[in-house]
């Protein structure tokens, strides 16, 4: 238990010093979280290399961060369906690179994939500002953040208290049914506050995309951990004290961002709002 006590002191250290400067640059949006995104880009593509191609990680970083950048400078102007294809061509470049300096060329590949279909789509919620809803893309990037913060958090303190049953064993022995619980109750009531509080024509329906939300974080922190197993390490890093790398931190919201711009997405397909 004093163990326990001392890992959530750390995180919730780690989380104050860092949490703030996120918040800003996505409060402040444009080119400041453009930054936000460059920045976490350059360390998730070292981190992926280190993890996939300790080796030859440097070539690695450079080949993945190369098509992270160029994806996400893509969507920052306003090219979402050039940045998708620059996402493919991208990973293709980066598979063939690292196949050609003896590398796995898959490995190299879904890195930039993985890395960047969120990255790209948080881009887009982000600069959904219009002249009918102004606030509209902070809301919903906030929204994101919100659900997959909250899941990921109560996840982490009801799994620690209550503990229980392991979720799956196999390939992450320390998660249990009581904080995959906790994280889907958590998210749920985070959107559906979310919904309410923010002006974004959801309502009561934030609860229903929060829930679909905080089960994607939960898949994106199981979906992390059997990578971190296939590649045989404990964290994606050792950036963070307390939570390891950027990638064990941001596994879950890469996933919920893809649930949630695929809601709001759907919100504007049927008009909803000012979505």
């Amino acid at each position: 238990m004093a163990v326990a006590a001392r890992d959530i002191g750390l995180r919730a250290a780690s989380a104050v010093v860092l949490a703030p400067a996120a918040v800003l640059a996505i409060w402040a949006g444009g080119l400041w979280f453009l930054g936000l995104m460059l920045t976490a880009c350059a360390l998730l593509a070292i981190e992926w290399a280190m993890m996939s191609a300790p080796k030859a990680w440097r070539l690695m970083a450079g080949a993945v961060g190369l098509g992270l950048v160029a994806a996400v400078i893509s969507a920052h102007v306003g090219q979402l369906s050039l940045a998708l294809v620059m996402l493919v061509f991208c990973a293709a470049a980066a598979g063939l690179f690292a196949r050609s300096r003896g590398q796995e060329a898959l490995d190299a590949a879904y890195g930039v994939l993985y890395l960047g279909w969120p990255a790209v789509l948080l881009i887009w919620l982000r600069a959904a500002d219009s002249d009918t809803g102004p606030h509209m893309g902070l809301y919903w990037t906030v929204f994101a953040f919100a659900i997959a913060w909250a899941s990921d958090i109560m996840a982490y303190l009801a799994g620690s208290t209550i503990g229980g049953p392991k979720l799956w064993p196999r390939f992450s022995p320390n998660k249990t049914w009581s904080g995959f619980i906790g994280g889907l109750a958590a998210g749920t009531v985070a959107g559906a506050l979310m919904g309410v509080y923010l002006d974004m024509g959801i309502g009561l329906w934030g609860g229903v995309l929060g829930l679909a939300a905080a089960i994607a974080t939960m898949a994106g922190d199981l979906w992390e951990s059997a990578l971190k197993r296939r590649y045989g390490v404990k964290d994606a890093g050792n950036l963070i004290p307390g939570h390891g790398g950027l990638l064990d931190r941001v596994d879950g919201l890469m996933f919920a961002v893809v649930v949630v711009a695929c809601g709001r997405l759907i919100i504007l397909m049927t008009g909803g709002g000012g979505a």
